[in-house]
């Protein structure tokens, strides 16, 4: 009877941990069905470009299809609060950019906080450049920041209030004393449009949207303004290059998960991504057009987005940016 008073417990306690044991061994691991992108933009720009090649390269590595969702609106916060706002799940993602940084700095309101998202994985980046009309009296930047300086100075094109082009104004304008009128316009298209058509001075957008302009001679690239030069066109300098040193900017595209997803998840994606960054195939694809794939370890991304709220956060003090 005593063996019997002990043993039955501890018959218990085994028969409870096995079947524990089970029960864990019986979750099915992630993923078992197709996982979605969200991109807060519209199809075609370089923050899409790099969310398909992400999406096609991940969905190979996890063996789940990876399928892209264009939400583009509200200064990509419509994309952004769909993720915010759904299940941790590691079944939807969020195809972030300096917005997912910025946003709450500058908008008057935002429909989620930014602790609602967490950072997983870099993807890569279209370094920005400053262009002008093609028959500009400026040959580079250094020379556009002097020529600013004279009379009423130059206007500037932007794609909104915290868009990449409004940080270059704002660190040229209290950093280096340019004189810069801003002119807002509704997308970095239209900006463009407007240089073109030497309605403005200059703008800085994109890689992958000047590279064709100025190729073709019908704009002027005056420095990219990311710290290296671009692969698919070398001899443009940097503005650091140029002694800017501060002027450190690009439209990145990273992924960011809703949060309260697992760290095993996280981890995974980050490690699929990194490694859809680093196939051959993609790399050259990606470089042809003006991006610079990336990747990395979800500690990686999480110190980018870091320092990079940290050094807009000081841009948005210093030029008192906000929402129109």
């Amino acid at each position: 009877m005593t063996f019997t008073r002990i043993a039955m417990p501890t018959l218990l306690l085994g028969l409870a941990g096995t079947l524990g044991t089970v029960a864990v061994q019986a979750q099915p691991a992630w993923p078992t069905k197709p996982i979605r992108f969200v991109v807060p933009f519209s199809a075609g720009g370089a923050n899409d470009l790099m969310a398909r090649a992400a999406a096609e390269g991940a969905g190979k590595a996890l063996g789940q299809p990876v399928v892209v969702d264009n939400k583009p609106g509200a200064g990509a916060m419509l994309g952004t609060d769909v993720v915010a706002k759904s299940a941790p799940d590691g079944y939807t993602f969020l195809v972030s950019a300096a917005g997912v940084v910025s946003n709450s700095m500058i908008r008057k309101q935002v429909p989620y906080k930014d602790s609602d998202l967490v950072p997983v994985a870099m993807i890569g980046l279209a370094p920005s450049v400053v262009v002008a009309p093609a028959n500009a009296p400026y040959k580079d930047l250094k020379e556009f920041v002097a020529a600013s300086k004279q009379g009423k100075g130059l206007h500037f094109a932007t794609a909104g209030t915290g868009s990449t082009p409004h940080f270059v104004e704002g660190l040229l304008e209290k950093n280096h004393g340019a004189k810069l009128d801003v002119v807002p316009y509704k997308s970095g298209s239209e900006s463009i449009t407007a240089v073109l058509g030497s309605q403005v001075d200059a703008t800085s957008e994109a890689s992958i949207v000047v590279l064709p302009y100025i190729k073709s001679g019908k704009l002027k690239a005056l420095a990219t303004t990311w710290t290296q030069r671009i692969s698919a066109y070398p001899q443009l300098s940097t503005a650091v290059e140029q002694g800017f040193d501060d002027i450190r900017i690009a439209h990145w595209a990273g992924v960011h998960a809703p949060a309260g997803t697992p760290p095993a998840i996280l981890d995974k994606m980050a490690a699929a991504v990194d490694k859809a960054m680093k196939d051959p195939a993609t790399i050259e694809r990606l470089k042809a057009v003006g991006i610079e794939p990336v990747g990395g370890t979800r500690a990686s991304f999480t110190k980018f987005v870091d320092e990079e709220r940290t050094r807009l956060g000081a841009v948005v003090k210093a030029t008192g940016m906000r929402e129109d």
